[in-house]
């Protein structure tokens, strides 16, 4: 029973903790893997493993950072073009630690949901984990990530699902 109490108390504390809450401190590797390979653990038909989890730290976080204000400034109509969110891109990008991108690989072996679903799955292991760890996180689909193909190198049966944000909690 004791460890049904525990995941309990994990499930139940599981929330979306956003950068502004985080610390400068950097996650530590052992932690960060830990919570990477958690997602290796979730359910997936014909063992596809449809994830595709890429590590933005330091420098390449950086220039995710840029891509993602040049992306949201590129495809705003000029009218609707907010100064105030084009600097919150890259202000949320610096008061994070890690941002880990997540992307889809069809494999065509089974319906496109199943594997969109096994996706999710690895994110809420990634999710508990990071709960588990004290670490804070989050899964944000911007509509800009329906433009990081090229950036992120997907491949055609490849698609961008959202960014997950880590960072020390305060």
């Amino acid at each position: 029973m004791k460890k049904a109490k525990i995941l309990k108390e994990i499930l139940e504390s599981r929330r979306s903790i956003f950068p502004k809450n985080y610390t400068d401190e950097e996650i530590d590797e052992d932690v960060l893997h830990e919570i990477l390979n958690s997602a290796i653990f979730a359910p997936n038909h014909k063992k596809t493993k449809p994830w595709r989890l890429k590590v933005f730290r330091k420098e390449e976080k950086d220039q995710l950072g840029k891509k993602l204000a040049e992306i949201y400034k590129s495809t705003v109509a000029p009218q609707n073009f907010l100064e105030k969110k084009y600097q919150d891109i890259s202000d949320k990008i610096s008061k994070t630690d890690t941002i880990v991108t997540i992307a889809v690989n069809f494999s065509g072996l089974v319906p496109e949901w199943e594997e969109i679903a096994a996706t999710a799955m690895a994110v809420q292991n990634m999710y508990l984990t990071s709960t588990a760890n004290n670490i804070g996180c989050y899964w944000s689909t911007p509509g800009m990530m329906n433009h990081l193909g090229e950036f992120l190198g997907l491949e055609e049966n490849q698609r961008c699902y959202g960014l997950f944000y880590l960072g020390n909690l305060q």
